[in-house]
């Protein structure tokens, strides 16, 4: 459920999220307001038509020993909605507006003389109507009184059932408004969050003097920016500096290795001289890995364009293979493809694919070179171990060597397959790994004609 949630969540984004809450607490807020006001509202006019029918009723038990002054105040308006009755001691209705007249007493209260009393209840002689009834006991010349006033509700229902349609739509229009205004107003604060989002994705090890866009703003976003743009300063600080011992380093051991070579070869072809001439070959090549990936995080590759036959690369770097490791089959299906590119890059990765696969080789190392649809394709396979699924993409990381092959005499830097994909990325290609018909390693190499 919780994981369910955070998928929701990430769907919806801040925008969305922000619009959805603060249209839930509007609406929540507005019903709860629009409750109590209609509450409220209902309140008050109860208590108008209870004020009214009591000052009502006091005219009327003033005026009880007045038979005049008793049949005008009892006497209706046009519009009034009020209806009168005097009881006797016994409840017998002695006096009743005309609205009532006849009828039975409207109501059970018969309070003390000086007290008044109220209910709200159902008349069948005014249309079945609800009406507020004031209750006054009376203390007059003929004994004692009860005045009974009465007045219909109905205005309050109506007041009501309109202060409730106004809010039911009211406050779905206001949730709507405020959660597409909470909408447009967070989007327009996180444009700037969205354009250091873009720029970030352009920031790569290649261009680490890029920075984020600065809002003007000065608010949390511009703290943010100005954060993210120092701790980009502390990157390209530390990349440089590692990059430049990685050149330097490389460059001046450059020297004592040629020294070494040099040494080597003046102590003849014994076991142990071609044991080290042969670590020394390969930290050369390591040298010479090093200096070009220094210079590829740098500057970037820099190719020299030509037309290039592939399947003369192929046929070189072939024989090359064949002449260094005698034991090992390697054959070679090729058909005659050109490219544009860098001849001596790609004649690199074509010999750190076969060295790759030589390595891994139990018998037999294959090469194809085809082309389909404007594309040239090149594999290398081996009927070696292979290479897992989950490791297909890991092996192009730099000096990563799986477990097979950790042991260094297999020869191996864990830097070969790396600069191989950095020139063909640089070609406008791809190299992926698959495994091989023989149940080794396959990698495709695939360049635009």
């Amino acid at each position: 459920m919780a994981g369910l949630a955070g998928r929701i969540r990430q769907r919806l984004g801040v925008r969305m999220r922000s619009a959805l809450a603060a249209a839930a607490v509007v609406a929540v807020a507005s019903v709860l307001t629009g409750v109590a006001f209609v509450i409220a509202a209902r309140l008050i006019l109860t208590g108008n038509v209870d004020q009214d029918t009591s000052d009502r009723a006091a005219q009327v038990a003033g005026a009880l020993d007045d038979d005049a002054a008793l049949a005008a105040v009892m006497r209706p308006s046009l519009r009034d909605r009020t209806v009168v009755q005097v009881l006797g001691a016994d409840g017998r209705v002695l006096r009743a507006s005309v609205l009532i007249a006849g009828a039975q007493p409207i109501s059970s209260l018969r309070p003390e003389p000086g007290q008044t009393r109220r209910e709200q209840r159902r008349l069948a002689v005014a249309h079945d109507e609800y009406f507020r009834i004031t209750a006054l006991g009376v203390d007059s010349d003929a004994g004692p009184r009860t005045v009974l006033v009465g007045q219909s509700i109905d205005e309050i229902d109506d007041g009501t059932e309109a202060a409730i349609g106004a809010l039911a739509v009211g406050l779905p229009l206001l949730t709507v408004i405020v959660g597409i205004a909470t909408f447009l107003f967070v989007g327009r604060s996180l444009r700037p969050v969205d354009a250091m989002r873009r720029q970030a994705e352009t920031i790569t090890g290649r261009n680490l003097h890029t920075r984020l866009p600065l809002p003007p703003t000065g608010d949390e976003i511009a703290a943010l920016a100005a954060t993210m743009n120092g701790m980009l300063d502390r990157i390209e600080s530390a990349t440089a500096a590692q990059r430049r011992f990685v050149a330097d380093a490389s460059h001046e051991l450059r020297s004592p290795l040629s020294t070494v070579l040099a040494g080597l070869d003046l102590l003849g072809d014994g076991p142990h001289v071609v044991r080290m001439r042969r670590e020394s070959d390969r930290m050369a090549r390591l040298i010479s890995d090093l200096l070009l990936l220094a210079r590829v995080d740098e500057k970037g590759l820099q190719l020299r364009r030509e037309d290039v036959d592939l399947d003369d690369l192929v046929y070189l770097e072939r024989e090359r293979l064949i002449a260094e490791r005698p034991g090992l089959r390697v054959t070679a299906r090729s058909a005659p493809v050109r490219v544009s590119g860098d001849p001596h890059h790609l004649q690199r990765v074509l010999r750190n694919l076969l060295d790759n696969a030589a390595r891994h080789a139990r018998e037999a190392v294959e090469v194809t070179v085809e082309a389909h649809d404007g594309t040239a394709e090149i594999t290398v396979s081996d009927d070696g171990p292979g290479i897992a699924p989950a490791d297909r993409d890991r092996v192009f990381d730099r000096f990563v060597r799986l477990d097979e092959d950790r042991s260094r005499t297999g020869g191996g830097t864990g830097l070969g397959l790396p600069i191989a994909r950095d020139i063909v990325t640089a070609h406008g290609g791809t190299l992926t790994v698959e495994e091989s018909p023989a149940g080794g390693a396959l990698l495709r190499l695939k360049l635009p004609r």
